[in-house]
């Protein structure tokens, strides 16, 4: 996965080597420097070398080694950005979906992860890629007592912006599918947090995602909270509904960041991250 360990700063490989200022422009000298290039970034950091390479647009030799020696070199690896300037998106590794460091104009990405499922125990299936947002104003009012001390828990509690965007990696899933799969994960949260007593509440959360919506690999769903724990479901830009419960809420942000989430290495650089805003 990509480690969000900062403060805003994401996980990159090593550096590789820079084209000489006085290097000779000539066709044998570009490719020894392209094979040269892209030998050490294989030997550095395999795949993750060839990802940066390829989004690096101001080293040509680099990019002329990537396209040698790596012809059909999938999606980006790595998010080699700082979250600090706002302007490059950053990437799951395993999938190579993009997310960006920013939503709207607060709210701040604080980790990446994926949601896989098992399929007859026999064989993992990438769902979904997904990026947890929070409003860094709202962390710093509320959480600010936390310095120090900042756990996922106290994410899940609090009364702040927060948002987990999904985007659909998996080409054959359905909504039908989407619809029964948070019947059984947020049903089960809801009994975990509110007791048995909770079907209505659930079938207004499912409910919303009717038969109609498509989502094709490539498909966008925010589940937001807002102030006042407002959850706010969308398709695609598109709002389905929106539903006021602190314990649905906390409900769904225990999918991604609770004791038992999807991906445990996004829920610790969450954390990470977030308590690295308070620090400033």
């Amino acid at each position: 996965m990509v480690s969000l360990r900062f403060p805003f700063l994401f996980s990159q490989p090593p550096n590789l080597p820079r084209t000489p200022k006085k290097h000779h422009r000539n066709a044998s000298s570009r490719q020894f420097y392209a094979t040269f290039a892209a030998a050490a970034a294989c030997g550095a950091a395999a795949a993750a070398g060839v990802a940066v390479v390829s989004q690096n647009h101001k080293h040509p030799f680099l990019q002329n080694a990537v396209n040698l020696l790596f012809p059909n070199h999938a999606s980006p690896l790595w998010g080699s950005v700082s979250l600090a300037d706002g302007s490059a998106p950053v990437v799951e590794s395993k999938t190579g979906v993009s997310f960006p460091p920013v939503l709207g104009n607060s709210l701040q990405l604080l980790g990446v992860g994926l949601r896989k499922k098992s399929v007859l125990g026999l064989k993992n299936i990438d769902v979904y890629a997904f990026g947890v947002y929070a409003n860094g104003d709202d962390l710093k009012k509320w959480l600010s007592e936390k310095y120090g001390n900042l756990s996922a828990a106290d994410l899940m509690e609090a009364d702040i912006s927060m948002t987990v965007r999904l985007q659909i990696v998996y080409s054959k899933l359905s909504i039908r599918s989407v619809r029964s799969a948070f019947e059984e994960s947020v049903g089960s949260r809801l009994q975990k947090f509110g007791g048995s007593d909770n079907k209505e509440l659930l079938q207004s959360f499912t409910s919303q995602f009717k038969d109609e919506y498509k989502i094709p690999r490539g498909s966008v769903i925010d589940l937001s909270r807002e102030r006042g724990y407002v959850l706010k479901t969308t398709i695609d830009g598109k709002e389905v509904g929106s539903i006021q419960s602190k314990l649905l809420c906390r409900s769904i942000l225990d999918l991604y960041i609770g004791e038992d989430p999807f991906d445990r290495r996004a829920k610790e650089d969450v954390e990470a991250n977030a308590a690295s805003i308070l620090q400033k």
